[in-house]
């Protein structure tokens, strides 16, 4: 089972900027992330990875703090783990995943660099990015069950900027600002592939950050749908993102009355209640919503 890490907001920071690191650690995010990839020019990643360590080795809860490391085969992501390990980073977001086989080799490298830096083994959390090259999209379900890095994996994302680059493609979304349909269903392999692998969904950044209103729309469909989170390129995305995820009083009002109900008839397999049945994929699903509001 993998280790238990749950976050609504995962806020970018570029890790060759003191100043946007400082603002997203002082933020509300649930957890941060320090990018050494996309955001970072090639000419500046050494810098970029000393930042990260110093950042990290004189921060107090490097738990919500974590790192992008660049992919497996760009030959750079040896180089990032073994500068920014030794600052005990909470996490690991592993980009361009290709499947289970980058899983495992990223936990060989942990399992390593935590013996030298004195690090618990296996502690090292990692969020992988799982449908950002044409090949990956046919792997999303390969991440269940028990190998070497499953239990390390604790949530997987999506990303369409990626894919969208190695498709050629120049089109995203349609005029009202959805997903056309091949990127619904990298989202959906992702969400798939996550619930199957029993880790948390998380979607995707919403680049346009000034669309704060359609931002709300959209994470709240998405938890609807089975996410557990979103990423964020901006901080004023953050407080959106976390009220979005964070189920409402209702809904756990509700969600208790079931439990209870069932919990006072453990032998039925339906039970009416305001009006409707219920029955146990509902009692799941009811506590499925409590284990996240906790």
């Amino acid at each position: 089972m993998p280790a238990s890490f749950s976050a609504r907001s995962w806020l970018f920071a570029p890790a060759d900027s003191d100043r946007k690191m400082e603002k997203a650690v002082g933020g509300a995010a649930d957890a941060v992330i320090f990018d050494l990839e996309d955001s970072v020019a090639l000419a500046n990643k050494p810098a970029a990875r000393e930042r990260t360590r110093a950042f990290l080795e004189s921060a107090t809860n490097r738990e919500r703090l974590w790192v992008r490391i660049n992919p497996l085969d760009s030959g750079m992501a040896l180089d990032d783990l073994a500068r920014v390990m030794p600052g005990r980073p909470g996490g690991i977001m592993l980009p361009k995943s290709a499947g289970r086989a980058d899983l495992e080799q990223l936990s060989h490298y942990l399992s390593a660099l935590e013996a030298v830096s004195g690090i618990d083994q296996g502690s090292t959390r990692v969020i992988a990015l799982v449908t950002e090259t044409a090949s990956a999209m046919f792997t999303t379900g390969e991440y269940r069950g028990t190998y070497p890095g499953s239990d390390r994996l604790v949530a997987m994302s999506w990303g369409a900027e990626d894919l969208s680059s190695a498709l050629g493609s120049s089109q995203r979304t349609l005029p009202d600002g959805s997903y056309t349909p091949l990127y619904e269903l990298a989202r959906n392999l992702c969400l798939l592939g996550a619930v199957a692998a029993e880790v948390a969904p998380i979607e995707t950044i919403m680049a346009d950050f000034r669309d704060l209103e359609g931002l709300k729309t959209r994470a709240e469909m998405l938890r609807r749908s089975g996410f557990r989170g979103m990423l964020a390129i901006h901080p004023a995305q953050v407080e959106i993102i976390n009220a979005a995820f964070t189920p409402d009083e209702e809904e756990l009002a509700r969600a208790r009355e079931i439990v209870a109900l069932f919990a006072a008839n453990p032998d039925a397999g339906t039970i009416g209640h305001a009006g409707a049945m219920l029955d146990r994929p509902h009692l799941r699903q009811a506590q499925a919503l409590l284990d996240m509001a906790r």
